[in-house]
């Protein structure tokens, strides 16, 4: 029988990765209106304006969220009392700090919130679970949209955090909905759609943030509020989704309620193979103990697995992805361009256009194969990103290396190390371990996440234009370890990946019993 896109399920995994949407949203928009924000701190906390560390600092210099240019001396200004400078210096510090916070809040709450995600699904379901993370959703927007009319500096912190909270639940839950309702022929295409959602979230806050639209000091509050408008239109949505029969059936053991929820999403089809497919994957699940994260680390078993999970995620998040979506006007500003925020734009419009290819091509070639060549990639550009911005005051046209460099960077990261490291930790686990190595996983990059928000402007100041050759090191360290230790799983059962991990480690332990991995397919997060 072949799979067919029904409305249902077409209007349901619609409304889902509105959740992912609001998630790419999130990520993005505090790049642009970064300016303008910090000058409204400055006005809150009364730190005077034409004080030079207080309007040439790295992390107000530019429009993004930090500095990336090399240091260029201060405007030549009447040296300031002792008196002044001392009470000025440690306020553009706070500054620095307070902003590094409203950057990387966001992450501590994906950090906190990651563990949660799979728990809140079973406690409450699907689509509650998913009703349930919007309000945080509104929470943070409305402190956000607030932010103007009060202590501007706490409410976006808090908001940010908030939202991150949310979108910590998201990154579990949507993968998790879209891959449970999805005919098994289209699981992959669809289950990619929550990443593709994300990158267009991203590439809109980018267009609505410019400075003609919302990114202005008039309206940068209702840019930072504007996620509250998906997170109530999916509210609406979801009173009219199915739950998930997936959910249903293995979960709560209600035949009657699954089988009417699937022949609502694939319309009227016969689904005895989807209840026989079920019915087999809770026998398994049934047969196989639940095993903690601490087990992860002490059973032999699974320490190897876990140890290659985490670097896949290290390796993504350590890479540089994120000092170039969270920095990236900045970086074009000191790569010489005169509107770098079209060019950020451009960034945002490739990595939706790759994400996009990822879905078929992950499909046709080998895991292992996609993420190293994204890594080699990768590798290769910020060699050219570095080299560009050290000659840009010699060679002028290296503004234009610099720039090309990192849009095919971005192009690198979404064949491979942007959505893979997701679905593979899935296929490196059984029924059994599965859930607590992706709750680890997941805590494990937004970890990264957050150390790369808040310590790359810092990494900037010390660093200069040199920074991008401090991540080449990382990624050239990453890709040799995918290269020795990483198996590929492409087609692969439990048992064969399993006895993989043993042929690396040097392990002659006998393999556990074979889990087909026919139900897995890229379900991608963040």
């Amino acid at each position: 029988m072949t799979d067919q896109v029904t409305g249902t399920l077409v209007f349901t995994v619609f409304t889902a990765v509105l959740g992912s949407l609001q998630f790419g949203y999130d990520i993005g928009v505090i790049n642009a209106p970064q300016k303008v924000i910090m000058v409204h701190y400055k006005n809150v906390l009364g730190v005077p304006l034409d004080y030079p560390n207080a309007t040439n600092h790295p992390a107000i210099q530019s429009t993004p969220k930090a500095p990336t240019a090399p240091r260029t001396p201060h405007p030549s200004k009447p040296t300031p009392t002792p008196r002044a400078e001392d009470e000025t210096e440690p306020s553009a510090g706070i500054i620095t700090m307070l902003w590094s916070l409203s950057v990387s809040s966001f992450a501590i709450g994906g950090m906190i919130a990651s563990f949660f995600g799979g728990w809140l699904g079973d406690q409450l379901g699907r689509v509650r679970a998913m009703l349930v993370a919007n309000i945080l959703s509104l929470v943070g927007a409305l402190l956000m949209g607030c932010s103007k009319l009060g202590p501007s500096h706490i409410l976006i912190i808090s908001g940010r955090g908030i939202s991150g909270l949310y979108c910590g639940l998201i990154s579990g839950l949507v993968p998790m909905y879209i891959g449970e309702i999805a005919p098994t022929t289209l699981r992959g295409a669809i289950g990619a759609l929550h990443q593709l959602a994300l990158v267009t979230g991203i590439l809109i806050s980018q267009i609505v943030g410019l400075d003609f639209i919302l990114g202005n000091s008039n309206l940068w509050h209702i840019l930072l509020g504007l996620s509250a408008v998906p997170a109530v239109l999916q509210s609406l949505l979801l009173f009219f989704c199915p739950e998930s029969p997936r959910y249903l059936y293995i979960k709560l053991d209600e035949e009657d309620k699954a089988k009417k929820n699937l022949k609502r999403l694939r319309g009227g089809a016969d689904v005895t193979k989807d209840i026989t497919e079920m019915r087999k994957e809770r026998e398994e699940a049934s047969s196989e103990q639940k095993v903690s994260i601490i087990q992860l680390f002490t059973n032999s078993s699974y320490r190897q697995p876990i140890l290659v999970a985490l670097m896949l995620h290290m390796a993504q998040q350590f890479s540089g992805i994120n000092g170039i979506f969270y920095y990236s006007t900045s970086i074009f500003q000191a790569a010489g361009l005169s509107q770098p925020v079209y060019a950020t734009i451009g960034v945002g419009a490739i990595n939706t256009v790759f994400t996009a290819l990822s879905v078929f091509l992950v499909e046709k070639a080998g895991r292992r194969s996609l993420f190293l060549i994204g890594m080699s990639g990768m590798f290769v550009c910020t060699i050219f990103v570095s080299v560009g911005l050290v000659l840009l005051t010699k060679l002028t046209w290296m503004s234009y290396v610099s720039m090309i460099a990192i849009f095919l960077f971005v192009s690198f990261f979404e064949i491979g190390p942007g959505p893979i490291p997701w679905f593979m930790v899935a296929e490196f686990f059984s029924q059994g371990p599965r859930p607590a190595a992706l709750a680890i996983a997941a805590f494990s990059n937004w970890t990264c996440n957050f150390i790369v928000a808040l310590c790359f402007p810092y990494f900037v100041e010390l660093c200069g234009p040199y920074v991008f050759f401090l991540f080449a090191g990382v990624v050239l360290a990453f890709t040799l370890f995918t290269f020795f230790k990483v198996p590929e799983t492409k087609g692969k059962s439990f048992e064969e990946i399993a006895a993989e991990f043993q042929k690396k480690s040097g392990s002659a332990r006998a393999p556990k019993a074979a889990v087909q991995m026919k139900f897995l397919k890229p379900t991608e997060t963040v």
